[in-house]
């Protein structure tokens, strides 16, 4: 049977393209089509594939990778990150009439904290996981949830997003450019040398020094940068929570060996530090 299109992918679907031919889509029953006929039809549980038919488009994180952020988030331990982007969403001038992108989403959980703060908005999730996807679909009853590789193409109208969030995501510079409006703003956040880093012996990921010098020279050549806010708290962990949160990003594919042991032979609790930072970028008012 069908699966009906849900209300919130419904309500921006117009400003939504066709990965195909890059025209404007509709509703149908249980699709979204494009005029010259491609038709992209939404999944059972509740998203919408928008993925450009050339190349091979990124997987995304697996089912075990967007579980394990899913179990940490829901244990609050980045609550003070939701709230801090909650906080900087309203400071950019985020209205109850703001359609706010979220490249990278994951499970949605971020946005649909700034959401909440701004209740009356509307919310997209794009990321490349079916997993993360299914997830984002369901957390909140503003966010359409749009399947797609941000290094492809974002699969939306130029200058129809009025707030995009990057949370440890990839950054395609150039498509957030062309998808905020002039006097839109960009949200990213970025984990500092210091996060985590007591969990540091037990994955072989390290922060790389150039990464800010990269995010910079990616957006700031359309974009003004902004405030600069850090954002640190202290963890408390059990041994369970140490690994989930390996578990949830990068490091879980690079862990070391004899993990179990390692993490047994840890403290209780695991005392950790977050610590990010959160830049807000500008799109030039009245730039082409």
């Amino acid at each position: 049977m069908p699966t009906a299109i849900p209300a919130p992918l419904a309500a921006i679907a117009e400003r939504l393209r066709c990965p195909v031919c890059l025209g404007p889509l509709a509703p149908t029953r249980s699709s979204l089509i494009c005029s010259s006929g491609h038709t992209h039809d939404v999944a059972r549980h509740g998203y919408v594939t928008l993925r450009a038919p050339v190349g091979r488009a990124a997987d995304g994180d697996d089912a075990g990778m967007v579980a394990a952020r899913a179990e940490v988030l829901q244990a609050g331990h980045f609550d003070q990150l939701t709230a801090a982007l909650a906080e900087a969403a309203r400071a950019a001038g985020g209205s109850d009439s703001s359609l706010i992108l979220d490249v990278g989403a994951g499970t949605g959980h971020h946005l649909a904290g700034v959401l909440r703060a701004l209740p009356h908005s509307r919310g997209i999730a794009l990321d490349a996981s079916r997993y993360a996807s299914r997830r984002a679909a369901r957390i909140h009853r503003m966010i359409a949830a749009v399947r797609a590789d941000v290094w492809q193409q974002i699969p939306l109208a130029e200058g129809t997003i009025d707030l995009a969030l990057s949370v440890f995501a990839p950054r395609n510079g150039p498509e957030l450019v062309r998808v905020v409006r002039p006097g839109g703003a960009v949200l990213v956040a970025t984990p500092t040398p210091e996060h985590l880093h007591e969990l540091a012996g037990l994955h072989a990921v390290r922060v790389d020094p150039r990464k800010l010098t990269r995010l910079e020279r990616r957006l700031t050549p359309r974009l003004d940068q902004g405030a600069v806010r850090r954002i640190t708290w202290t963890l408390e962990l059990a041994r369970r929570d140490v690994e989930v949160m390996l578990r949830m990003g990068p490091a879980g594919r690079h862990l070391k060996p004899e993990l179990e042991s390692r993490i047994a032979a840890l403290p209780q609790p695991v005392v950790a530090t977050a610590s990010i930072e959160l830049r807000t970028f500008w799109r030039r008012s009245g730039q082409a």
